[in-house]
């Protein structure tokens, strides 16, 4: 399964701590599934860059809060009946996403109505999205 994060922006300043989390989370993913994180400059370069066939998740505050489990429970919908297409999680510029966006989306996950800093949103949807894979592989959860 080819799952990708689509970015508005580059990843900014020098803090070591989170370029690190977030290198470990890429690699931990890419033994789970064929994975990449794209940077793009806007919006308009994210669409124009997405796959006709890609399966798109905005996170948006707008959108569904959903459980970890349910998040695998995606990913696990996605692996069985996705017919092979891409599976994209997008995360939008400081302003968020666009009408155009959130009308492209199957679906708007949010981790909650609170301001959440774009570089902690990267990290925090890498890190469930390795959750989801270890829940899909019957790794022990916390939660069980």
């Amino acid at each position: 399964m080819k799952v990708s994060i689509a970015v508005v922006g580059r990843l900014k300043g020098s803090d070591a701590a989170l370029a690190s989390a977030e290198a470990e989370y890429v690699k931990r993913l890419r033994r789970a599934c064929t994975f990449e994180l794209v940077e793009h400059k806007d919006e308009p370069a994210l669409l124009a860059a997405l796959p006709a066939a890609a399966h798109l998740y905005a996170l948006d505050e707008r959108g569904e809060q959903l459980t970890s489990r349910q998040l695998a429970d995606l990913l696990g919908a996605e692996q069985l009946h996705g017919g092979g297409a891409p599976v994209v999680f997008a995360i939008g510029g400081a302003d968020g996403h666009s009408d155009a966006v959130r009308a492209r989306a199957r679906k708007l996950i949010a981790f909650g109505r609170i301001t959440i800093a774009h570089r902690l949103v990267r990290l925090l949807l890498l890190e469930q999205l390795y959750r989801g894979f270890s829940i899909l592989r019957g790794e022990p959860y916390h939660r069980d």
